[in-house]
């Protein structure tokens, strides 16, 4: 008997989607998976950013200012949005799989939200201070 695979995977991913379980937990499981594709995606880019520094100092420079433009700051700060959320999940996920935590596990993500929302409030600040408080 030979494998046939479903002909239709938008329908069935749309299928899945749809018939997800709603729950707290639930999307946080979603959300560390997107920001794990996101953060690996983030990773080829990085290297390939660095591959500059093989074409010389000017090069290394000029790419350089290019990543210092409004654009690229903002990639930056949303960035630091599935760092933190990736991060700080994966230490709730953590604390409920190795303790007793499972049962505390709302409470945790209320905290991985707050913490993760302040801290990204922070770099935000951190970020672009020079574009909102420079004197023109």
């Amino acid at each position: 008997m030979a494998y046939i695979p479903n002909r239709e995977p938008v329908g069935a991913w749309t299928r899945i989607t749809l018939a997800y379980k709603k729950y707290s937990g639930s999307w946080a499981y979603l959300l560390h998976r997107i920001t794990g594709i996101g953060l690996t995606v983030y990773l080829f880019v990085h290297i390939w950013a660095l591959s500059s520094l093989t074409k010389g100092h000017a090069a290394f420079t000029e790419e350089m200012k290019t990543f210092t433009t409004m654009p690229f700051k903002i990639a930056e700060w949303l960035l630091g949005l599935l760092v933190m959320f990736h991060a700080f999940n994966g230490i709730r996920i953590a604390v409920v799989d190795l303790g007793n935590g499972a049962r505390y596990q709302k409470k945790l993500l209320g905290a991985v939200y707050a913490v993760g929302i302040a801290l990204v409030l922070l770099m935000f600040f951190l970020i672009f201070q020079n574009d909102l408080f420079a004197s023109k």
